[in-house]
């Protein structure tokens, strides 16, 4: 068993973006942060992404709204944003508060601005494989991730376990593709999946995502499989201390493996390396 190391491949990539910056002669890309009301972890997870910003030498600009602003207030700050020159990308933290239509919000950001790879034409682009638009970060990252561990995609089985909007549906788009580092054939289950745990048996690369701590099992996972683990969720340990683990029961799994990541320390620290990336292709798009 060998660990992917998400970190070490996330700080390689922020180098090059960092050195790709420091060349720069005119402005500095720019990203805006738009957070509604006080979320702790929707708060640390922005102070993660901005703490990096600063390191490669991306500018942040903070837009934080209270929990109970209305959805036109937000729609103009998002018209403001869109309009702004020195904004290159648009970050809304979700989940949004339930009085906001998440869909309307994402769909009012600038195309060419939606660094989160959210907004339904880049979400088209990507499906029919055009390349103009922007990946969504953690299925992208999860994507290089593999091709930069020499993990072969092509013509192999993968399994993704959840479908969710953010992670399950467009990773599974993404590797499908006829280009590079894709080419998979692609196995989605889910919750009402009939033989779950024969199919997560017969993958070749085992992709968890499904938000349930410790879900995938050693008897789900093939001999030497390459097992992705995308869940961060939060539990009390028996002694009653908070701890981060993933929907990978890791220590059962991980002797079954030819690779695997770990949690925290895998696929977290490529979602943000992605973000930056996207941010500085938005620039480098409008600038040339």
């Amino acid at each position: 068993m060998h660990l992917i190391d998400g970190n070490a491949i996330a700080k390689q990539i922020r180098g090059q973006i960092q050195g790709a910056i420091s060349h720069l002669k005119h402005r500095k890309p720019g990203l805006a942060f738009i957070l509604l009301g006080n979320n702790p972890a929707s708060q640390s997870y922005i102070r993660m992404k901005k703490k990096r910003c600063e390191e490669v030498g991306i500018l942040s600009f903070d837009c934080e709204l209270p929990q109970e602003t209305a959805e036109s207030k937000l729609l103009e700050q998002i018209d403001a944003l869109n309009k702004n020159p020195l904004i290159d990308g648009i970050l809304i933290q979700l989940p949004l508060p339930e009085h906001i239509d998440t869909m309307r919000i994402i769909s009012a950001v600038d195309p060419s601005k939606d660094v989160d790879g959210f907004h339904p034409l880049n979400v088209g682009k990507m499906l029919i494989g055009q390349t103009d638009g922007y990946l969504p970060c953690t299925p992208h990252g999860i994507q290089v991730l593999l091709s930069q561990s020499q993990i072969p995609t092509f013509g192999k089985h993968v399994v993704i376990v959840g479908r969710s909007n953010i992670v399950g549906k467009p990773l599974a788009a993404i590797l499908m593709q006829k280009a590079p580092h894709c080419n998979a054939t692609v196995t989605v289950v889910h919750s009402q999946s009939e033989h779950l745990k024969e199919i997560c048996q017969s993958a070749d690369i085992l992709i968890a995502a499904m938000g349930k701590p410790h879900f995938i099992k050693k008897e789900m996972v093939k001999n030497q499989a390459v097992v992705i683990d995308v869940g961060i969720n939060r539990v009390r340990t028996a002694e009653g201390q908070e701890a981060i683990v993933g929907d990978v029961d890791f220590n059962e799994v991980a002797p079954l493996c030819s690779r695997i990541t770990p949690v925290p320390g895998g696929v977290g620290p490529m979602t943000i390396a992605i973000l930056l990336s996207n941010t500085l292709l938005s620039y480098q798009r409008k600038t040339s």
